[in-house]
């Protein structure tokens, strides 16, 4: 019988609704009582490393989340590791990790829309599903995984889609890897590539700026007065943004600050299109790196960690664009 990590890190899926209707921690995790039903799946050992709500999540806690998983397996031997995590922040820690942890063991994140003793708590078969997926042979070499709701997903492509339905997890574009039954697990395609970066640290300070309509420079100028070491602009459509930005975006790359352009729309990537003042096939002339499908939260993340490594241009587009 394989050894099976379920580390817990707190949120919904480790919360109850009180009387009043409010959700908030619990002092004893209420997936305890799943964890036992869980013996004829596989030999399972618990950490109850943190009980933080998912908001509380910063990429320094992920790296030393990276940190403790790569000791279990030291220590433990492990076949397979299934963190809970709260659903805010599950695919910015999932991501993360899939870049720091290097190794073919099965890691899968999972969580829960509802709390423990709400009607239709989705936590406990979301956990015994992550466990069966960690278990199986077909999960190995396939970076870390996001589990709920009986589907696989990748943590590059994975993202919350809904503020409270259990479906929220989805994979735009590309969909669900693997599904979850009651025969078992099964995987259809997976990741053409995969990436990792050695890192036991991230000392970058990385911002996220989002585009809107009538957008002007004071923003992108207030930021830029922070003394920022990139910049992740989420940029509308295929990577277009206001003109009014362009002043405040100029400075930026004559510092030699790393700026790279993911767009606001659910589905689709950026691209070097349009030529007018603010098109992407401007700001690719500028010297703007784009990215290969990323999301801000997820491009901001890698960005973070590649600027460990290298602040050459170059390098940086060729990271991006994998």
């Amino acid at each position: 019988m394989k050894k099976i990590l379920v580390l817990h890190t707190g949120g919904t899926i480790a919360m109850h609704e009180n009387e009043q209707g409010s959700v908030t921690t619990h002092l004893v995790n209420p997936l305890y009582s799943t964890i036992e039903s869980l013996s004829t799946i596989a030999s399972v050992i618990v950490d109850d490393y943190l009980n933080l709500p998912s908001p509380h999540m910063t990429p320094n806690l992920m790296v030393d989340l990276a940190e403790r998983l790569k000791e279990r397996v030291r220590e433990d031997k492990l076949d397979g590791i299934v963190v809970t995590h709260g659903t805010d922040t599950l695919e910015e820690t999932a991501y993360l990790l899939d870049l720091l942890l290097d190794w073919d063991i099965p890691v899968v994140i999972t969580g829960a829309m509802r709390s423990s003793n709400e009607l239709g708590a989705d936590g406990p078969h979301n956990l015994i599903a992550s466990v069966r997926v960690a278990e199986s042979d077909q999960a190995s070499g396939k970076g870390v995984l996001v589990v709920l709701n009986d589907e696989i997903h990748t943590a590059k492509n994975v993202t919350k889609t809904h503020s409270s339905n259990i479906a929220t997890f989805q994979s735009p574009q590309y969909g669900p890897i693997g599904i979850v039954t009651k025969r078992g697990v099964s995987f259809h395609h997976t990741l053409a590539t995969r990436e990792t970066y050695p890192l036991t640290k991230l000392t970058k300070n990385v911002a996220l700026l989002k585009t809107y309509a009538g957008m002007d420079n004071s923003i992108l100028e207030a930021i830029s007065s922070t003394n920022i070491d990139g910049l992740v602009i989420e940029a509308m459509g295929q990577g277009n943004i206001p003109p009014s930005i362009l002043p405040a975006l100029n400075e930026l790359i004559k510092r030699n600050t790393p700026v790279v352009l993911v767009s606001r729309c659910f589905n689709g990537v950026v691209q070097d299109t349009y030529a007018y003042e603010g098109g992407g096939k401007m700001l690719k002339d500028l010297g703007v790196i784009f990215t290969n499908g990323l999301n801000g939260p997820k491009a901001r993340l890698k960005l973070m960690a590649v600027l460990e490594q290298t602040t050459d241009h170059t390098n940086l587009q060729d990271a991006f664009l994998k």
